[in-house]
């Protein structure tokens, strides 16, 4: 199999179109002084990488220790997190597919295909092409071949096997692991060395982004699923951010370069000293550290005048970089998820969109809404297993999700069928047990109306209500169900002094000991990834059809969402990640609403999920570890008291 690629021509055009420097003028944002950091960081990563691969040889020989082997890789993996700011913010798909993703099956996502017949284009192996195309001048148009699963890659992989029990019957698993690690790296390299443009106010948006990788996915142990050195981890990627910052923060006020430097040397003394991972006060760490970092290095960003690089380029953030805090009301962007824009949305949209959310004319029986399955008292779910269908004696498919915040997601439904609310409301109004019905018998209806046809016309100043004008009142409705005001979010964005000791435990173990926030990440406690936000992951769980009932669920999930990309194996049964947001009012639990109460969800987790009770083979690829969590009930009840607190539904 070949690859061919368009460099050449392609390196013209990006010649052509790229702003072009001049000798590290502030007035286009080019700082020369970035590169020899990054060179030499990832220089460092590189020459531990090919360490650890000699020590993973030698153990395979039997010629050293398992102990020498786990401590290189924990000098590989810091000297990762040294220059992960760079690397996640410019390369992240090649990091998150072979150097630093979840030891998960996963698509490709640079598949080649075997076709080279034009001189315009160099042609090379996959060999060849994992280390030395620049990866971000790769023409997709060119090489891309058919979808294929690749197995688990990466420093994630290496840290649970490594640290495994078993790691001394992987020895030969282990060395081909490394050696594909060193063979991933040429390419990141190359793409460096051929970047001639580092521009400040990227690597200030990258210091960010790190700082809220730091908490999300650092932490939390995300990163360490084996060793759980998550924190002497994030000692070493906050002193990434130090050297990678330190060309900007000269810059500023001698007070303030003070004052952020004391900030970060508070922050990794504190994870020095708390050095156990279970007993780590999590919730100390993000309101007394995380937060300041993020809001100081805003305000780098700030007093240098720097624009967001969404300023920059001109495009919809999915994070707003004037936000101070993780867990502002502004951190995200919900205009970025949706296909209404801010321009275009108002809170006359909104009101017509409300009224439109409660009318049961809209359905072709006449008897349903979209309030019939997403009740406000119920933070817009139904109470309901699976929700009652517009067919008499019906019921459809699965659980009704929140719809709370439902707008921070790139993938809508339990099987992620739908990329944006307003394919979302098509399926809605589509489906026989639902509305049964189409946007063009919609649309009749509503011009027929003298009364919606007087709002539409006011609103839109078009005498023909069209799809677009339903789509956007109704996306303009969800949009606005959002809200980052529960007790839980007041204490951390500081409006609120005082919190439980039982919550605080519960967060510190929803985050830690638990590895709940492994797959929910924070602040949505969904599966929306950070630290950009932009793409929701899924799990194959293997739940039950009830709890007494062990019977595994029939659905076959994301794997029949008719998404191309979806069709793999690894999809079957797996079903997006809801938000734990609201959880106290929106039970039944799971796509099913087969689990009834929270402590029965965290006793599923508690014994591994359906692999940890024995059920592996009737449910592969489960994305869940089948080690138990070793949860006491007063743990427990701690991490469900945590829930509770982000009980937040204004909107009643």
């Amino acid at each position: 199999m070949n690859l061919k690629f368009a460099f050449p021509l392609l390196a013209m055009v990006l010649l052509i179109v790229l702003p072009r420097p001049n000798s590290g003028s502030s007035s286009d944002y080019f700082q020369d002084e970035f590169k020899p950091i990054i060179t030499s960081g990832l220089k460092s990563f590189n020459d531990e990488t090919i360490r650890l691969n000699a020590v993973a040889t030698d153990y395979a020989n039997g010629k050293t220790s398992l102990a020498e082997l786990r401590a290189q890789l924990t000098t590989t993996r810091k000297a990762y997190k040294n220059i992960e700011t760079v690397l996640e913010y410019y390369f992240p798909k090649h990091c998150k597919a072979y150097i630093n993703g979840a030891p998960l099956k996963h698509l490709d996502p640079y598949p080649v295909k075997e076709e080279f017949n034009s001189n315009t284009y160099y042609v090379v192996t996959p060999e060849q092409y994992s280390k030395d195309i620049p990866l971000d001048q790769l023409d997709t148009e060119h090489y891309r071949g058919e979808q294929r699963v690749i197995d688990p890659v990466g420093l994630q992989t290496l840290d649970e096997l490594i640290f495994a029990d078993e790691a001394p019957q992987s020895k030969k698993e282990i060395q081909g692991l490394t050696q594909k690690l060193v063979n991933s790296l040429p390419a990141l390299i190359s793409a460096v060395h051929q970047r001639n443009y580092f521009y400040d106010f990227e690597i200030i948006e990258a210091a960010r982004l790190e700082v809220v990788r730091i908490f999300s996915m650092g932490v939390t142990g995300f990163d360490t699923p084996g060793s759980l050195n998550a924190l002497p981890e994030a000692i070493a990627a906050l002193q990434g951010i130090e050297n990678i910052t330190a060309p900007l923060t000269r810059k500023i006020p001698p007070q303030e370069q003070q004052q952020l430097r004391v900030l970060f040397a508070n922050a990794k003394a504190y994870l020095k000293k708390n050095n156990n991972f279970n007993g780590f006060d999590r919730l100390t760490f993000l309101t007394e550290y995380i937060n300041p970092m993020y809001k100081a290095l805003g305000n780098v960003q700030r007093r240098l005048k720097l624009p967001s690089s969404a300023e920059r380029w001109v495009k919809i953030p999915s994070w707003n970089a004037e936000s101070t805090n993780l867990f502002s009301d502004d951190f995200l962007n919900p205009y970025y998820y949706s296909l209404l824009t801010k321009e275009k949305d108002s809170d006359s949209l909104r009101l017509l969109g409300k009224k439109l959310f409660y009318d049961t004319t809209l359905s072709k029986s006449g008897s349903m809404s979209c309030a019939s399955c997403h009740k406000p008292e119920l933070a817009f779910t139904d109470g309901q297993k699976t929700s009652l269908s517009g067919v008499e004696g019906k019921r459809v498919l699965r659980n009704s999700p929140t719809l709370i915040n439902a707008v921070f997601s790139d993938r809508y439904f339990y099987d992620l069928r739908a990329t944006d609310l307003e394919e979302q409301a098509e399926h809605v109004i589509a489906n026989h047990l639902e509305f049964n019905t189409s946007f063009e018998e919609i649309e009749k209806k509503l011009n027929a109306d003298p009364v919606h046809k007087k709002q539409f016309t006011a609103l839109f100043k078009d005498n023909n209500i069209s799809r677009y004008q339903l789509a956007s009142a109704l996306s303009s409705y969800i949009i606005s169900l959002r809200s980052f005001n529960s007790p839980f979010d007041r204490y951390v964005q500081g409006k609120s002094k005082n919190i439980s000791a039982q919550v605080r435990l519960g967060f510190n173990l929803f985050t830690g000991k638990a590895a709940c926030a492994t797959c929910h990440y924070a602040p949505t406690f969904s599966g929306l990834v950070p630290p950009l936000y932009q793409e929701n992951e899924s799990e194959v769980l293997g739940v039950f059809a009830n709890v007494k009932n062990k019977t595994i669920d029939s659905d076959p999930g994301r794997m029949a969402s008719k998404i191309p990309e979806d069709r793999e194996e690894i999809y079957r049964s797996s079903f997006k990640t809801v938000t734990v947001r609201n959880a106290k009012l929106t039970a039944p639990y799971f796509h099913n609403g087969g689990y009834n109460t929270l402590e029965e969800v965290l006793d599923f987790y508690n014994n591994g999920g359906a692999a940890g009770v024995g059920f592996a083979y009737e449910v592969p690829n489960q994305t869940l570890a089948p080690d138990a969590l070793g949860l006491t009930p007063k743990e427990t009840g701690a991490i469900i008291a945590f829930i509770e607190s982000l009980t937040d539904n204004p909107f009643k």
